[in-house]
């Protein structure tokens, strides 16, 4: 009989296999790659559908050897994380807070960007270049840095989720942007998607 662990996971993408997700449990930094398929319906087709940056309450099973396997899950939240890299083009609002930060001898900054209506419609940090043989964006993609606090700190400012985040490594610029945008699927989020994606 295989051993079992559930809790809370944020389902990423794998950066190292297009067959596997990566959960990360959301009280800690510890991963666990698990395969998208091997398994039966209806499981196998919940699991193909599970989207990148869905926060789930889910079962881990362990096999004998140790090899985990996703069992029952419920999605929790439907929000969606999304990598891109080599961006060019970054939009000013990312710039101007990047600016601040390094006129201020700050590692990150954020601010809370509006819409045209002057609506709240996102949150935006941006991170200076990591010194030595950091990278965050990795760091980022492999949960080794999570970015869960990002977004709950978003929750805990009065806004549900789902939303869209997205982190953008820009080719030309010495910083890092991870934006969240508070409306799933809304105008930024389009905006942000068929701009750089």
């Amino acid at each position: 009989m295989s051993a079992t662990t559930s809790g809370e996971y944020r389902a990423l993408s794998s950066p190292r296999d297009p067959e596997e997700l990566l959960l990360l449990d959301v009280s800690g930094t510890d991963p666990t790659y698990v395969p998208t398929e091997g398994y039966d319906d209806p499981l196998a087709e919940r699991v193909s559908s599970l989207e990148p940056g869905n926060r789930i309450e889910a079962t881990i099973e362990w096999d004998a050897d140790g090899t985990p396997r996703l069992g029952a899950f419920e999605v929790l939240a439907n929000t969606h994380i999304e990598f891109i890299d080599d961006v060019t083009g970054i939009f000013e609002a990312a710039r101007e807070t990047a600016d601040e930060a390094a006129a201020g001898d700050d590692a990150m900054n954020s601010r809370v960007t509006k819409s045209t209506d002057g609506e709240d419609n996102g949150v935006l940090y941006t991170f200076a270049k990591q010194s030595g043989q950091r990278d965050l964006y990795e760091e980022f993609r492999e949960g080794i840095t999570p970015l869960e606090p990002l977004i709950a700190r978003v929750g805990e400012g009065g806004v549900e989720p789902p939303y869209d985040v997205f982190v953008l490594r820009p080719a030309d610029e010495d910083f890092l942007v991870v934006y969240i945008a508070l409306e799933r699927d809304g105008l930024l989020a389009r905006t942000v998607r068929d701009t750089y994606g």
